[in-house]
């Protein structure tokens, strides 16, 4: 008998391509103490604070514990992912892990996943947080079901977004503006909802992905229903991977 000790080398099915560049990038980003801070400690210390002085403040822990779930969807599929992403096209990362078998294609999917996986994560950990400092939400299943529709609709939103800024600008500029619009995302219906502006003002912060998206939480998280948050975070998901699509570029 004969042995064949010919190489044998083939890639990895697609999905586990995928799968294996998610977990990569999962890990690389929480051993980012930055990212740690913006994905945890900020989000619980709004909590707490609303707890301890919320009530001298105006702040409701019903109202702020939804509005914490999405400051942490908008500052993970945005913040993170165009900082990280901005950085990778500096150094070429992008450029060299395109080229093997995973494909420009499953780095995409690749940096979705571990960005729906960590937000999932926070989500979790920042709900059980809330639950333990008073939290009472009023879910039925048709308002939490409209809930995850709207917060996907908004992540993927974001995630265009991230990619626009991060596939278009240099690595610099990519990091100022993400953490500016983290910022600015804070009032603009994140954590301030739009019947607190005059109503000029509420109908363009409810134009916007991060006045659907919190209001969408608030409202669902009282039992209610209102279509409109969906209908605006469907159109600004859909401009934004066509736009992200349009303007991202592998290398800076």
């Amino acid at each position: 008998m004969t042995l064949d000790f010919t190489p044998a080398a083939r890639a990895a099915s697609a999905p586990a391509r995928v799968w294996a560049h998610a977990k990569t990038e999962a890990s690389l980003i929480l051993r980012n103490g930055e990212q740690a801070i913006l994905a945890v400690v900020i989000p619980l210390a709004v909590l707490v604070g609303s707890r301890l002085i919320g009530d001298r403040l105006g702040l409701d822990i019903q109202q702020m514990a939804p509005s914490v779930l999405a400051l942490v969807m908008w500052s993970s599929c945005l913040t993170t992912l165009a900082i990280g992403t901005g950085f990778e096209r500096r150094y070429n990362v992008l450029e060299r892990v395109a080229a093997t078998p995973l494909g420009k294609t499953g780095i995409l999917l690749g940096k979705g996943l571990s960005i729906a996986m960590i937000t999932i994560g926070q989500v979790i950990v920042l709900t059980i947080a809330a639950l333990a400092l008073g939290w009472r939400p009023s879910f039925t299943i048709g308002s939490f079901l409209f809930a995850v529709l709207v917060s996907l609709l908004s992540m993927a939103a974001f995630a265009g977004l991230a990619l626009v800024i991060s596939g278009s600008l240099r690595p610099e500029a990519t990091l100022a503006l993400a953490n500016l619009l983290y910022i600015v995302g804070m009032p603009l219906g994140i954590l301030v909802p739009a019947t607190a502006y005059p109503d000029p003002a509420q109908i363009a912060i409810n134009l916007l992905p991060t006045g659907a998206l919190g209001g969408a939480l608030r409202a669902t998280a009282e039992g209610d229903v209102y279509w409109f948050p969906a209908v605006v975070a469907a159109v600004w998901c859909l401009l934004m991977i066509a736009l992200a699509r349009r303007v991202f570029r592998w290398t800076s």
